[in-house]
């Protein structure tokens, strides 16, 4: 992976006590060395790799305003970042689950696209064994699981101002509202919902196979197609294309899938990023709760698994081997 790194800057929250969050803020600007470059280019890569929400900045964004004036006016990018620092601070620390850590803001090209990626990344302790063979405390930076990223395509949003997708950010785990604060920091909103997209996308195959008359065996035939290019979609880090995915698709009645996608007004993105959780259904059911976890292709519903829904009661014939060895040996303990 190649990166252009523009500018770099490092600088540090730390957390006194429960209600104190002191900013230190380095002086200068990293050097764009072989060191600086790997991390970088390290979390780009993770970054990349993480399913990411969407947004765009809200009308009179201050963070946007002071980053406009600093591109258009060649403005000190340290003195932006410096500024930025403690507005991210001052958000921060209304959060109970403020930790503080390392705030970096990288300013760098991929493909031809410009990128500002803001994260806050946390400290992690290890140790290593030194030249002769001393155990030591090290220091590290924890870039392969971030919690507080966001990354703005610059290139998006100078070219593009009504996009709703030149912003990602992670949304955090659950029970910790990370975008919550990352949020106000950025005075932005959530633009294109990815789930949503997806969502919409299964729905408008499953119509299009009903309004085709297509039987069953056809129907997952088309779903799996859908799969099968949505999945290669993902695996290469590039979005759904729907023109390219109709062309995937044998037409099914008098329309294309295109069309017929666009006429009933499913109000899809001519392209959008695919969601793995998503797109699974179209091969396979799946659910957990009240101690049950279950998951089978949905070519098996109606052959080996049978579901009545008026007593919502599932039949399955045919266990998996592993799963009848552990009931015969369950059953056969219990009968000594």
């Amino acid at each position: 992976m190649s990166l252009d790194i523009d500018q770099i800057a490092l600088h540090q929250l730390l957390k006194r006590d429960e209600q104190t969050l002191d900013v230190v803020l380095r002086d200068s600007l990293l050097p764009a060395n072989a060191a600086v470059e790997e991390i970088m280019a390290e979390l780009h890569r993770v970054y990349s790799a993480k399913n990411k929400a969407y947004g765009l900045f809200n009308e009179g964004s201050e963070l946007a305003q002071a980053l406009h004036i600093c591109r258009k006016d060649d403005k000190d990018f340290l003195a932006f970042r410096r500024a930025a620092t403690g507005r991210l601070r001052d958000e921060l620390a209304k959060y109970p689950f403020a930790e503080g850590g390392v705030v970096l803001f990288g300013q760098y090209r991929y493909l031809a696209v410009e990128y500002l990626l803001i994260a806050v990344l946390s400290s992690r302790n290890s140790t290593r064994v030194n030249e002769t063979l001393d155990i030591n405390t090290t220091h590290y930076l924890d870039i392969n699981h971030p919690d507080i990223v966001a990354c703005i395509d610059l290139t998006e949003w100078e070219t593009n101002p009504q996009s709703t997708r030149y912003l990602t950010f992670l949304k955090g785990r659950v029970g910790r509202k990370v975008s919550d604060f990352f949020m106000d920091f950025l005075a932005a909103a959530e633009g294109l919902d990815t789930k949503a997209q997806n969502r919409g996308l299964l729905q408008a195959v499953d119509d299009y196979c009903a309004d085709a008359q297509l039987d069953k065996n056809e129907r997952q035939a088309v779903r799996q197609q859908v799969y099968s290019y949505c999945n290669q979609q993902l695996h290469v880090g590039e979005e759904i294309e729907l023109q390219a995915l109709s062309q995937e698709i044998a037409s099914a009645g008098e329309k294309d899938f295109m069309q017929f996608s666009s006429e009933q007004g499913y109000h899809l993105e001519d392209s959008f990023p695919a969601d793995r959780g998503t797109l699974r259904q179209l091969t396979k059911f799946a659910g957990s709760g009240g101690g049950i976890s279950l998951t089978f292709d949905a070519m098996l519903l109606g052959e080996r698994i049978f579901w009545d829904a008026a007593t919502d009661t599932l039949t399955i014939k045919g266990t998996p081997p592993n799963l009848r060895d552990q009931l015969q040996r369950r059953l056969s303990g219990n009968s000594k």
